[in-house]
């Protein structure tokens, strides 16, 4: 009878530490994502609802429209020039559109990935001014052998847009994620501002905001890991200026590891 109820205490003590050290290993989440209740790392209501501990929970999460000011946007636009096609073709209502029908980005978007984010827009872009990759319409950057997503004839798979999504293996998986036959009509990501902004979404919440929590050195190898491993020095300086005056701008920390 007393071992029966040591043995009882023993496991209550043990289901209690076993109890208090998960809710511990669960709880350090990314800066993008909610530590629920329960001390387990997501972005939808269970996580960043009632009884959400950290992160970007709905009681105190800033809407992206108050994040990406007008104010914002046009210092950004403002500094490319009068001559270029994107200043009359990226504008914040299109990026904001795009935005919220994208429902797992803007149920937990944060300052910081906004820094982030258009750190590697405005790069690409050079402050929104550029819709086609400079260079890029001199070839149609079809991959023939692939046949997933076969190339349309007479059609051109450039870089295009705010992350300058490119080839047809890209146009092809990412059209299925917005919705858009992107192999028949790449021509609506440089058409459309809108399709545009959905394109830079898509690749991002496919490939860099899986790395956000590592630093803004893994996002840059996400968006264009050429520029990493001494290859390109000045690209990546050239991001993570942009990105730290954007931290500047929103109040945000910058964080650490911001090399690749």
């Amino acid at each position: 009878m007393a071992l029966t109820k040591v043995s009882s205490i023993f496991l209550i003590c043990l289901f209690g530490f076993y109890s208090q050290t998960a809710a511990q290993a669960y709880c350090g989440c990314s800066p993008i994502l909610c530590c629920s209740q329960n001390g387990y790392c997501g972005i939808n209501d269970l996580y960043c609802g009632s009884g959400c501990r950290s992160g970007p929970c709905r009681r105190s999460r800033v809407p992206v429209d108050r994040i990406v000011t007008q104010q914002f946007f046009n210092d950004i636009i403002s500094k490319a020039s009068n001559d270029c096609a994107g200043k009359r073709f990226y504008t914040r209502e299109s990026f904001l559109k795009a935005a919220n029908d994208t429902f797992d980005f803007t149920s937990s978007v944060n300052s910081l990935e906004i820094a982030t984010m258009f750190a590697h827009f405005t790069y690409v872009t050079g402050n929104f001014c550029q819709i086609d990759a400079v260079n890029g319409t001199s070839g149609d950057y079809c991959e023939e052998s692939n046949k997933q997503y076969p190339c349309a004839q007479g059609k051109s798979y450039h870089g295009r847009g705010p992350i300058q999504l490119s080839g047809n293996s890209n146009y092809g998986t990412c059209g299925q994620g917005i919705g858009l036959d992107l192999l028949r009509q790449p021509e609506l990501v440089g058409s459309n501002s809108t399709v545009a902004f959905k394109t830079g979404l898509w690749f991002w919440m496919t490939y860099v905001r899986p790395v956000l929590n590592q630093g803004f050195g893994a996002t840059i190898r996400a968006v264009n890991g050429l520029d990493c491993n001494g290859e390109n020095s000045g690209a990546i300086d050239a991001r993570i200026e942009q990105y730290i005056d954007y931290c500047k701008q929103l109040g945000v920390d910058p964080g650490q590891n911001l090399r690749c």
